[in-house]
């Protein structure tokens, strides 16, 4: 008898053991989740200032300016996450009819060493929105998958915690490095130089 107590004493232990240790792995990619999504929101946030900067710069005519500045502010205004996901499509699709590549190659010939340096920089940003954005989803969709699975949603592995959802957006960038750039890199052979903010980083 007592031998058939302790050995169920043990079976429970090894159960909840492994309930736990479940549960922690849950626990660390809902955290995951809420790291990434916070980079994420980051990355958005620089997108935008950056966006606001280009425009503050006075190298974009009157109407451009003022399509990209009422997408700017509405990318940083508190929303909720639909609503956000339609103002950061909105910004994505001001900043490819305004920053097209005939409009691009005109503001680099220009020579401008300010304008180049914020066109850098709104690049770097819209490439980390991207980047982001796809490591946030990554993790939501980790995360639904092992909820979703047996063991999981019958012992309530995952408490009260909200169901993560993806972020999805129209996040495609403009092309703003300057005509025959790329197809100079490509037939070079080389790398495309970072950055001075992603190396620093």
């Amino acid at each position: 008898m007592v031998t058939l107590v302790l050995a169920g004493v043990v079976v429970l232990g090894g159960l909840a053991w492994w309930l736990s240790a479940r549960a922690a792995r849950l626990d660390r990619m809902h955290v995951r989740v809420e790291s990434t999504r916070a980079a994420l929101d980051a990355a958005l946030l620089r997108r935008a200032a950056a966006t606001e900067a280009l425009v503050a710069s006075g190298a974009l005519d009157p109407a451009s300016a003022l399509l990209l500045a009422s997408a700017a502010a509405e990318a940083t205004a508190p929303l909720e996450e639909v609503e956000r996901e339609v103002v950061e499509s909105d910004l994505s699709r001001a900043l490819r009819a305004v920053l097209t590549p005939g409009a691009v190659q005109v503001l680099h010939d220009r020579r401008d060493v300010v304008v180049e340096g914020l066109l850098a920089d709104l690049a770097t940003a819209c490439e980390r929105v991207v980047l982001a954005r796809r490591f946030a989803n990554d993790a939501v969709v980790a995360a639904r998958r092992t909820r979703g699975r047996r063991v999981e949603r019958w012992a309530h592995l995952a408490g009260r915690a909200p169901l993560p959802r993806t972020f999805d957006v129209d996040d495609e960038p403009p092309a703003l490095a300057p005509r025959g750039a790329a197809g100079a890199v490509a037939e070079s052979g080389a790398q495309p130089p970072a950055p001075r903010d992603r190396l620093a980083g």
